[in-house]
């Protein structure tokens, strides 16, 4: 099932999952996965680890969720760090395995990764799926702006022209609904209506969340944070960050 005809019949649920990186791991993203799936997603996907380090847990899990779940899974793929053949063989990979829909990113920066691959922005990457196959393609907003663009007008045009050849798109996690319906206008405006869909995190672990806040320029609730921060109750912690994030996406 491909992302953009669902999106075309109606608001979806989606959920993200992050790729196992031990035996343990697995064993608990399965029983996630089983608990979930009684919401009924629309689909998910899985996403990759800094410069493509779990390229080949992001696709198993992929093609196996693909497999075995009646919801389409759909994999997170970087520019960081990849040649255009690696790129190509994981895209045919998928292909060949059934998978229908990618979210094509540019990735974080890697100060460590001497060679940073074939493909330097987003844009690069989707052209080239684009160019070789139908897949369905994915790819990332940020409501506050990208934490690299020089400017809001700037990256209003750069995410339009992105969006021109997506099919979709999904942001960054954001915590004023403002932020996201002014991007929308703000797409709109340039002629661009290309589904973009909100991306909501609960803020169950607050210190990693406003590690990822600060990595991606997100102005963090402070009174949620301190409301979550007030407590050592994991369930009441819990409860504070789930009701926030139904309050946001209502």
């Amino acid at each position: 099932m491909r992302i953009s005809d669902l999106l075309a019949a109606g608001p979806t649920l989606s959920l993200e999952f992050s790729p196992p990186r031990s035996p343990e791991a697995e064993a608990r993203l399965r029983h996630t996965v089983d608990s979930l799936e009684k919401f009924e997603p629309d689909f998910v996907s899985v996403t990759y680890g800094a410069g493509g380090s779990t390229r080949e847990t992001t696709r198993d899990i992929v093609v196996e969720l693909c497999a075995e779940r009646d919801f389409p899974a759909m994999p997170h793929l970087t520019c960081v760090g990849h040649t255009r053949a690696e790129i190509d063989e994981l895209i045919d990979h998928y292909r060949h395995h059934g998978v229908e829909n990618v979210l094509a990113l540019a990735g974080d920066p890697q100060p460590d990764i001497d060679d940073p691959g074939d493909f330097r922005y987003a844009l690069d990457l989707v052209e080239e799926i684009r160019d070789r196959t139908d897949l369905c393609i994915g790819v990332s907003a940020f409501p506050e702006v990208h934490p690299r663009s020089v400017s809001r007008a700037e990256d209003r045009r750069h995410l339009a022209e992105k969006l021109a050849v997506a099919d979709f798109g999904i942001t960054q996690f954001f915590f004023d609904h403002r932020d996201y319906a002014a991007m929308v206008d703000e797409l709109a405006a340039l002629g661009c209506h290309t589904p973009v869909l909100p991306g909501v995190i609960p803020v169950t672990n607050p210190v990693s969340v406003q590690r990822f806040a600060d990595m991606n320029g997100t102005t963090v609730d402070a009174d949620l944070w301190e409301r979550v921060l007030a407590t050592d109750d994991t369930d009441e912690r819990l409860e504070i960050a789930v009701d926030a994030a139904c309050t946001l996406i209502d």
